[in-house]
């Protein structure tokens, strides 16, 4: 006879997800959310969720965040016009990166060799991995969740994960879930093997915070 499956307690469900539990919805319950949830909680609530094992979890994004993810959004923008290599989504870009699992990047970079057919998805969703997705640090985001992200998003087959951090003026830019390079505030990024071309001084990205 088999056995019945032992219910996970909040707090185990919170340790899975590396999160605060400021950031857990629980409605509907952690771990019974599904995709429909997810499109109901982002039209119709705020702030915007992520799917995460049958779990909502809150994006937060303070206003000096949004002004950064802005201005690398504008500084990725720029390169894809002059390029017209791909498109770049926005913080409320979301992506399907497997069943069950929704992450919304606060920029993202797709080539248009990624887009079905070569055109921009009409799902709300779409079942595709960006090749580069770029997290700009919140004071809420833990170790323990952003390396989680990092294994999420190279298992989907994202290629490049730049995690900018506001408060040291820096960008870590991963080529796997574990391997990185720090650029401080004066040096250059570029990223030739996805955006051959691209030249971004690391400043250029807090400039409106002064």
């Amino acid at each position: 006879m088999p056995h019945a499956a032992i219910p996970i307690t909040l707090d185990e469900r919170l340790a899975e997800l590396c999160v605060p539990p400021a950031r857990l919805r629980t409605s509907p319950i952690p771990g019974t959310a599904t995709l429909s949830d997810l499109v109901d909680a982002n039209t119709h609530q705020s702030p915007l969720c992520e799917l995460v094992d049958g779990c909502l979890v809150a994006k937060t994004m303070g206003f000096p965040e949004s002004v950064v993810a802005g201005t690398i959004l504008f500084l990725l923008k720029t390169y894809t016009r002059e390029t017209n290599s791909g498109i770049v989504s926005a913080p409320d870009g979301m992506f399907e990166l497997f069943p069950n699992l929704v992450r919304g990047p606060d920029v993202a970079y797709i080539a248009r060799d990624r887009l079905p057919e070569g055109k921009v998805p009409q799902d709300a969703y779409p079942q595709l991995a960006p090749n580069l997705a770029v997290e700009v640090l919140s004071p809420s985001n833990t170790k323990l969740e952003m390396a989680r992200k990092r294994r999420e998003y190279f298992h989907a087959g994202v290629q490049q994960v730049w995690l900018v951090d506001i408060r040291n003026r820096s960008v870590a830019v991963y080529t796997s879930s574990v391997e990185f390079q720090v650029l401080e505030e004066y040096e250059t990024l570029t990223a030739e093997s996805i955006l051959p071309g691209l030249s971004i001084r690391v400043a250029e990205m807090f400039a409106d915070l002064d």
